[in-house]
């Protein structure tokens, strides 16, 4: 199945925004009127807006090689399903000081998507992966709080 326009501008965040660093992307793809209900970067309008982007700032900082590869997606009316596969290098601030520690991690994007603009999101990054991997939370065996619930 090839990608379609919703598909797209969930891609073009992911790559050119929290990968790329761009936050000027926000501004294109995502509706004036957006509601993001992502933990940490809840609210409306512009105060929504504004937190994506100073995510987007955040996470490129601590991780600037980060990449994306979306590994499944469905569709049905203006709403997409995304799974996509994080990896990046810890180089820069990011929960704490960097860790030079290379991370994998699985993000679960859901948004409503009408006239090539993101009107509502919900996005599910894996914090418990990350975390773990940049040293952060213990392992489940070792003794340190886990990750695991």
């Amino acid at each position: 199945m090839s990608a379609t326009p919703a598909l797209k501008v969930v891609e073009r965040i992911l790559h050119e925004g929290f990968a790329g660093g761009d936050v000027t992307v926000v501004d294109e793809l995502c509706s004036p009127d957006l509601i993001e209900h992502q933990f940490g970067l809840e609210g409306t309008g512009e105060a929504a807006i504004a937190k994506i982007k100073k995510g987007i700032t955040e996470v490129h900082r601590g991780m600037p090689d980060l990449t994306f590869t979306i590994q499944g997606w469905a569709e049905r009316d203006d709403i997409v399903w995304v799974l996509a596969e994080g990896a990046a290098t810890n180089t820069g601030p990011f929960f704490g000081p960097p860790t030079g520690k290379r991370v994998r991690f699985t993000v679960i994007d859901v948004a409503r998507v009408r006239d090539g603009r993101i009107v509502e999101h919900w996005g599910v990054p894996d914090r418990f992966a990350i975390m773990t991997r940049m040293g952060r939370l213990g392992a489940p065996s070792d003794g340190r709080p886990s990750a695991a619930l």
